[in-house]
């Protein structure tokens, strides 16, 4: 089986050794992504709720490059800095979704990259 390497600079470049994303066949799997703004290299929102928005834009454009979109999304893993925020961050994620929801876990985890309060992964399938 083939893999082919998405990039888009209109996510956050990735941070260590790993891609954006890779597609095996008709899957797609997404590297976790924070709330970079791709266009500053920095965080700017102020709240959860505004870097969980980012996370969700910064997945969407690498779903576009790769040519899917969240009605593909099977499976996602949500971490978060805390889970008093579990609340703030389902009510944003919730709304790039139209039914059929994706199968998913959210955990709390001690600490994120650039301490930021939420990181999300994805698989797509087509």
């Amino acid at each position: 089986m083939q893999k082919n390497i998405i990039s888009t600079t209109q996510a956050p470049a990735p941070i260590g050794p790993y891609s954006q994303a890779v597609q095996a066949g008709n899957m797609l799997f997404i590297s976790g992504q924070v709330p970079i703004n791709p266009a500053t290299g920095t965080v700017e929102a102020t709240d959860v709720a505004g870097e969980t928005d980012q996370v969700m834009k910064n997945l969407q454009a690498v779903l576009t490059e790769a040519g899917y979109d969240f009605s593909h999304i099977v499976k996602t893993t949500i971490f978060l800095s805390d889970m008093s925020h579990f609340t703030a961050v389902n009510e944003v994620y919730g709304k790039y979704f139209t039914g059929n929801y994706p199968a998913r876990e959210t955990v709390a985890v001690k600490g994120l990259p650039r301490s930021v309060n939420v990181e999300i992964s994805m698989i797509a399938a087509k």
